[in-house]
Formats: structure tokens, sequence, C-alpha cells
């Protein structure tokens, strides 16, 4: 005969080998709500989308959702053309914290002199023809 019993938070369920042995008799409940995404059902933006890898929230997440914002509901054409300076701003924002956002210049000159490598080494043929 099985029987539960609760120790602290967790409850502990005792079950014989005649329970193991017939059919499961466990349902679980169907999900109704299909995961969100970036643009919720009624068109709005999700900001707690994991897709914007957390920009919305960050020391730029304003300038961020102001610049992404004018992008989505822009009618112009070329869409977003009409979002030049809230890009802007948020790009001088996060040229402010090149800590969290990285900074470009210093990529691109670390990948045109290959000064990154180990002992001034320069990468190889290999290397530099995959780039």
């Amino acid at each position: 005969m099985s029987y539960c019993k609760q120790e602290g938070k967790d409850r502990v369920i005792f079950v014989t080998e005649e329970d193991h042995n017939g059919p499961a008799e466990v349902s679980l409940p169907e999900d109704d709500e299909a995961p969100a995404g970036l643009i919720l059902p009624d068109g709005e933006i999700n900001w707690a989308c994991p897709c914007l890898g957390g920009m919305a929230t960050g020391p730029c997440g304003v300038e961020f959702r102001e610049a992404f914002s004018c992008f989505h509901y822009s009618a112009a054409e070329p869409k977003g053309s009409d979002c030049l300076e809230p890009f802007k701003q948020m790009s001088d924002c996060m040229a402010q914290y090149p800590n969290v956002y990285g900074n470009k210049d210093k990529e691109e000159e670390i990948a045109a002199t290959g000064t990154d490598l180990p002992n001034g080494s320069q990468p190889t043929d290999e290397v530099t023809a995959k780039a």
C-alpha cells in the first residue's frame, strides 16, 4: 500500500510494486498560453523577452527602448529612417559604458593588428583566410 509523508517543505511518496506495474494516472495541465516572443499578440514590444539580452534594462535601457520603439512603430520608408536621433543617443550612451557594451573601436583594432595574440604572434594563413 502506498503512502505519503511530509518532511518540511518536501512530500515523500512511497509506492508499492503494484503501483509501478499499472499505468500512470498522472495528468499534467495543458499550457494555454504560448510563450511570448519579442512582439506580444497585441502588437506591443515585450521588454522582458530574453532575446533582448538585457538591453532594455542595462545602463542605456531607456535609450535602447526609445530607439527600438521608434524603429518598431516606424512607418517611414525605408523603415526606421526617421529614428536616426534615438539611435545616435543610444550609441552615444553605449560608448560611455565600454565594459558593458564592448568597445567596437578596440575590437576592430585588435582584429586588424592581431595584438591580442600571445607573444605578438601573427595569425596563420588558414585563420586569416577564414576571417
